[in-house]
């Protein structure tokens, strides 16, 4: 049995995308062929840069021991759970961030050249960075997927205006940039990009279609039941508990949602619907995380950004004590409570990461592999150590197989160089192998 690949549930004008199911991948030679950002068994190959602010306390971010025999630092104790599932790579920078004849701005550079790699002109409105390594990628793979990036935040969206030392804002809360002169801009509410993900509604429909199915008592998954039955019928055993679990994902996913807007519903004012967030900074970048997870889950992107935070941060975490800002604590000056404080929340990120890698190591990908054996995932910072404004040696994760092309479970502290390096190995192993070069890049990290 073959039928098109891209297959939608419809029912009353509603529709969902599909996680990628062995019944429905057509056989042909172009699967044969492995196409860019296939892996050798045939599922899709993901790959996601995920952004922490303010870097990170040193002492307690790097492990102790050698490569195989290490142990983790408080920061990253809670990826234990996930020690064969990741690497630790210490003596990546980005000296193109360091401040040199341009003086302040370590906050802006960091964000700015993470994904570039460049030096950043210093304007507040003549912007010119470089074309970020996840649109490169998007470029050369997105024509497989419906969209060929995703670019998430769980902070402010800021274009134009000044932010730091005379840098412009776009700069500081951009990861993504799709030329040296146009950052590509995040999207910011959960609710928004599930419905991109799974059928947006124009200005004054959402309203009327939540009426709709409040008065039916049906989610809008109930709309496409039928259809979903039909096509269980001609799914492999294996497929139909795939296509179940993934279906009450999506309704428990749907009623999170509507808890975390409970008190920002509002009647609909026939115009675009504005960026919604959970009152919970917490639930906003778990929901973000498993935006994430169900982009790559059903297929819909291969390459995307998340940023959780904009470097220079300043936000408070009361939940866990902390009622100070985070960017006014990381200039810690080596005061002892101060930095227990910036370890704390650099700790909270770690955890928010794990929760995500958990959710990707328990999903099945369409080869019997999980999601996590199946991506590349970079978590990481544009600074080092936030107290001094440093930009080497930076804190950064590689989580995942890389679709058995990676060597994950190793804390690896040969990789001295520029962090485009890193990126070049990424795309390698994504099938673009003919990009020889980026941003400051010096060579192919292949260590990894």
């Amino acid at each position: 049995m073959t039928f098109a690949r891209r297959t939608f549930l419809r029912g009353l004008g509603a529709s969902i995308a599909l996680p990628s199911l062995v019944s429905l991948r057509p056989v042909t030679a172009a699967n044969a062929a492995r196409p860019l950002a296939i892996t050798k068994t045939g599922a899709p190959l993901r790959t996601a840069f995920v952004y922490f602010p303010n870097g990170a306390i040193p002492a307690a971010w790097w492990p102790e021991g050698d490569e195989q025999s290490f142990q983790f630092g408080q920061t990253l104790a809670p990826l234990q759970s996930f020690r064969d599932d990741i690497q630790i790579l210490k003596g990546l920078e980005h000296k193109s961030a360091e401040g040199g004849p341009d003086g302040g701005g370590d906050h802006a550079r960091g964000n700015g050249t993470f994904l570039t790699g460049v030096r950043l002109k210093k304007s507040a409105t003549d912007l010119h960075a470089g074309t970020s390594i996840d649109q490169v990628l998007a470029k050369r793979v997105g024509d497989q997927t419906r969209f060929a990036s995703l670019e998430l935040t769980c902070d402010a969206i800021r274009q134009s205006g000044e932010c730091d030392s005379g840098y412009a804002c776009a700069y500081q809360f951009n990861l993504a940039w799709s030329s040296p002169t146009t950052p590509v801009a995040p999207e910011a509410s959960p609710r928004l990009v599930f419905e991109r993900l799974f059928g947006e509604g124009n200005p004054g429909e959402r309203w009327s279609n939540m009426q709709m199915r409040r008065q039916q008592q049906r989610s809008i998954l109930d709309f496409v039941m039928e259809d979903a039955r039909d096509m269980n019928r001609r799914l492999s055993v294996n497929d139909q508990l795939k296509l179940d679990q993934y279906l009450s994902g999506l309704r428990d996913l749907e009623l999170r949602l509507d808890r975390a807007e409970k008190f920002g519903e509002v009647q609909d004012p026939g115009v675009a619907t504005p960026t919604m967030t959970p009152l919970s900074y917490a639930d906003h970048v778990d929901l973000m995380f498993e935006m994430l997870a169900l982009a790559f889950q059903t297929d819909s992107t291969r390459i995307s950004t998340l940023m959780l935070a904009h470097d220079g941060s300043n936000r408070s975490f009361s939940d866990i004590g902390v009622v100070e800002g985070h960017h006014d604590l990381s200039h810690h000056q080596n005061k002892e409570d101060r930095v227990a404080k910036v370890a704390e929340i650099d700790l909270w990120y770690t955890r928010r990461l794990a929760n995500f890698l958990k959710r990707m190591k328990e999903t099945e990908d369409v080869d019997g592999n999980s999601l996590l054996d199946n991506s590349m995932i970079v978590y990481g910072s544009g600074n080092a150590d936030g107290n001094r404004h440093t930009h080497s040696d930076l804190p950064v994760v590689l989580a995942g197989g890389g679709g058995g092309t990676l060597r994950p479970g190793r804390y690896v502290k040969n990789t001295m160089g520029p962090m485009t390096n890193l990126y070049l190995g990424l795309a390698q192993r994504l099938g673009v192998e003919d990009l020889t070069s980026f941003g400051d890049s010096n060579d192919v990290l292949n260590s990894i």
